[in-house]
């Protein structure tokens, strides 16, 4: 690869990144659902449905005093509650409520059908090597999963949820 073109990368992979999100953030607009709601939703449904305000701020790129209003909101709307850490009082816990079920069923199906949209004229072992790459990329520049990356371009979710209380 020339060495200009490999100085496009970065401009590449944040636009790539960037449009896709936008065309789901398009998609669940008539949902009620910004795109803060919806990552801040989705990453709690990857983790078990429960993280430490930290945590989540960390994961969806937020500092945490930004990410204090946008849970006042989700919890005011019942997506969320938060408590007190049994570990750390100073500490408060997110937590999914059982309403979230049906409209993390929504995103994820959204989420799959735009991905299948994207990716559908790229040849899958074109793919597996753009995704190796990128979790390559992803642990040099200390992405915590960037191991997803070396899933099977194919591999599909078993579309189950956590656990979820109240």
């Amino acid at each position: 690869m020339p060495p200009r073109n490999k100085q496009m990368i970065g401009q590449l992979l944040h636009g790539a990144a960037r449009a896709w999100r936008n065309k789901l953030d398009e998609r669940l607009r008539p949902l009620g659902l910004s795109q803060a709601k919806w990552r801040t939703l989705n990453h709690l449904s990857k983790n078990n449905g429960t993280l430490t305000q930290r945590d989540l701020a960390q994961r969806i790129g937020v500092e945490e005093p930004t990410l204090v209003g946008l849970l006042h909101g989700l919890e005011r709307e019942g997506w969320i509650e938060r408590r007190n850490s049994a570990q750390d009082r100073r500490c408060k816990t997110v937590h999914l409520q059982r309403r979230s079920n049906a409209i993390l069923t929504k995103i994820h199906a959204a989420a799959h059908t735009l991905r299948r949209e994207l990716v559908a004229d790229i040849p899958p072992d074109e793919l597996e090597t753009c995704m190796k790459v990128l979790a390559q990329i992803g642990a040099k520049a200390g992405i915590e999963n960037a191991s997803l990356g070396n899933r099977r371009a194919g591999a599909k979710s078993n579309g189950s949820h956590p656990k979820r209380t109240k």
